[in-house]
């Protein structure tokens, strides 16, 4: 298995003239090639680790599948480095009868920074979710919200080391955290959440909140909403069209959660709390 962080020697610079060597964690990133069955589909940056995962989550994201029984079988196919060892860069999923085969492959490769690249046409990018969300799911008190980042950053052990990964954080509405997982990709990162609940038969999602460590993307709304998860929260803030999709969706969409405020986008009323002074 690929190492999820490497060693290199640097030289730390201050301002006041000092230079300093020393070794220094970074986080790993390498090219994951999903095929289905034996053809390529998409290939994707990453950081090496809980792979099977990433791919049976990417697949719930584009559609494909939504059952356990939609993924038959994962299996590292041969792939060597220049020096001969065993890359483990490439995954082959196979799919049950009741899987949805893409048209086509995605065309590029997938940075660790985007999730729908490669798609052929915007009509591609809105995926339609085999869950409707329920209003009623996924209600949670403000201050369990509030207290949601704190509790993932704990568990979050490759960014300690690091600094450089995003996590996304699976919780009850109570604030008990089901599932950590982290990556350099913010929607990798998600793909592995919802590819773990997938493979232990958990979907949907839909009395469950997901935490995520940097902005709220679109394509982070889509994700949670393909897998039925009806609250989506993040620390930093969400773009326009995440907000008109969350909005569209049924989906509520919090943002800028940092310990004492949280700005709600869409269906407020799943947060729920003491009203607002003078209201």
């Amino acid at each position: 298995m690929g190492r999820r962080t490497a060693r290199r020697r640097i030289v730390v610079a201050t301002a006041a003239g000092a230079r300093t060597r020393r070794e220094e964690r970074i986080a790993a990133e390498e090219p994951l090639e999903i095929r289905l069955g034996s053809t390529p589909f998409t290939t994707t940056m990453r950081t090496p680790g809980d792979d099977f995962d990433l791919v049976a989550g990417f697949l719930v994201a584009e559609g494909i599948v939504s059952h356990p029984d939609d993924l038959t079988s994962m299996r590292y196919c041969a792939g060597t480095d220049e020096e001969g060892n065993q890359t483990f860069n490439v995954i082959e999923a196979g799919l049950g009868a009741g899987a949805r085969p893409p048209a086509s492959a995605r065309n590029v490769v997938t940075s660790s920074a985007c999730g729908i690249c490669g798609t052929s046409s915007i009509d591609e990018v809105r995926k339609k979710s085999p869950y409707v969300l329920d209003p009623d799911a996924g209600r949670i008190d403000l201050g369990v919200l509030l207290g949601l980042p704190d509790t993932m950053r704990a568990k979050q052990e490759l960014f300690g080391s690091t600094g450089g990964v995003h996590a996304a954080g699976l919780f009850s509405p109570d604030g008990e955290l089901l599932l950590v997982r982290e990556d350099v990709g913010r929607h990798n990162a998600v793909d592995k959440v919802v590819g773990a609940a997938l493979r232990e038969g958990g979907l949907p999602l839909s009395d469950s909140v997901l935490q995520v460590s940097g902005r709220a993307s679109f394509e982070l709304v889509q994700k949670a909403a393909m897998a039925g998860i009806p609250v989506l929260t993040a620390v930093s803030a969400p773009s326009s069209l995440a907000v008109a999709l969350a909005e569209e969706c049924g989906l509520t969409l919090a943002a800028f959660s940092r310990g004492a405020s949280v700005n709600l986008y869409s269906h407020p009323d799943r947060v729920t709390g003491p009203p607002a002074a003078g209201r």
